[in-house]
């Protein structure tokens, strides 16, 4: 039998980095770049189904929330023979009374609530502010520091009008180009508001056959696969948007009822924004406590340990008992991989990415899991099987 011939792929190093499969990755990397290099060249191209998706994606993404809230009262009515078109139509129309009634009997007492916060707001933190600076001054150990800032501050406010002027007159354009933009992303939002209850609409007909309209797209032996795909993330959607949005509902109702007993001002108002903001995992809260915090702060010490009291409590509830029945370990995604997610989501995409960063992290990770189980199962169908050859000395296994 002839010696194998020394190659390039025989070498130490190039063993040790894996041989042809190096290369091929190495090549594969390199493609990839390339192709990223030509696309961004000719960038311009993709102009029309960039706007076409800006002008789209957000009353599809409203809908398809919408959709997964009211799917599982579809499914309800269906099996008391309500037929599905009739079922939707009902639906719509308990929604229209629903928007109704809070617009006339909950909106305008929050709309009262808000505008008299608004107005109040510079008061308290001005209150806050200057709490915090008697606070500093009678302090022995940091007031020779804080006096020194503070004359530093003194001179910034000094110069501060001059450069607030040039600020403002290089700023100008830029402000009325602001207001432009404004004028746009609010006429898009409406846009998007009017075309949400159509696609809506189209979505709980047809909604549980588009899967299968689009694995018609691919070919046979790969339907099994992407059908699995599909089904674990609409149950990571479904579970998700039903979870949080339930989970969200709780909060706020708690925060008002506890607000409410420990006679805190603008009760109703700080629930709905605690429970809008708890739609987002971990960050929300913080931004729902900030203005209850500032206002129990300037109302009396006593109003901020009644707040950190009832917001513990309606956290300790929230965390060992409504969480885990409703969500459930459905994400199983860790604490510290959600706050990740968040931050980097938040830093790329804005407001709408720290809202649809979990569902998009959950909806990746899926595919991800999906496309390295059959890689485990490709690789280890081909890969050879090495025989173990044992030898027997004095009934020992060598």
């Amino acid at each position: 039998m002839e010696p194998e011939k020394p190659s390039f792929f025989s070498t130490r190093y190039i063993k040790f980095l894996g041989g042809r499969n190096t290369i091929f990755t190495l090549i594969l990397l390199l493609m990839i770049g390339l192709i990223i290099m030509i696309y961004d060249e000719i960038s311009f191209i993709f102009v029309p189904l960039t706007v076409f998706l800006g002008n789209v994606i957000l009353p599809i993404i409203l809908a398809v929330i919408v959709y997964y809230l009211l799917r599982p009262i579809l499914r309800m009515l269906e099996k008391i023979k309500v037929k599905r078109v009739l079922g939707i139509l009902l639906i719509f129309l308990a929604l229209v009374g629903i928007v109704t009634l809070l617009v006339f009997l909950v909106f305008p007492f929050l709309k009262a609530q808000f505008f008299r916060l608004a107005e109040e707001l510079p008061g308290y933190f001005i209150e806050v502010l200057s709490q915090l600076d008697s606070f500093l001054r009678t302090n022995t150990f940091i007031s020779s520091y804080y006096l020194q800032i503070e004359n530093d501050v003194a001179n910034l406010l000094y110069d501060l009008p001059k450069e607030l002027g040039a600020f403002f007159q290089n700023t100008f354009t830029g402000i009325a180009t602001g207001i432009s933009s404004f004028i746009g992303i609010l006429t898009s939002f409406i846009l998007a508001i009017v075309t949400v209850p159509f696609i809506l609409f189209y979505l709980l007909k047809d909604g549980e056959k588009l899967p299968a309209y689009i694995l018609k797209i691919f070919p046979p032996r790969m339907r099994e696969d992407l059908k699995s795909v599909f089904t674990s993330i609409d149950k990571q959607i479904s579970s998700y948007i039903q979870g949080q949005i339930l989970v969200s509902m709780c909060i706020g109702i708690m925060i008002f009822i506890g607000f409410t007993i420990i006679g805190m001002d603008y009760a109703l108002l700080l629930g709905v924004l605690a429970m809008v903001t708890s739609v987002v995992p971990y960050l929300g809260p913080v931004i729902a406590i900030t203005p209850a915090a500032i206002i129990a702060l300037v109302t009396s010490p006593f109003m901020l340990i009644k707040l950190a009291v009832v917001w513990t409590v309606v956290q300790l509830i929230e965390g060992k008992f409504i969480s885990p029945q409703i969500m459930g370990k459905s994400l199983h995604v860790h604490p510290i991989t959600i706050i990740f997610v968040l931050i980097t989501s938040g830093a790329l995409f804005g407001v709408p990415g720290v809202i649809l960063g979990i569902p998009g992290y959950a909806i990746l990770k899926v595919i991800v899991s999906h496309f390295y189980t059959l890689f485990k199962k490709r690789y280890n169908k081909f890969e050879p099987v090495v025989e173990k050859h044992y030898e027997y000395t004095n009934n020992k296994v060598e």
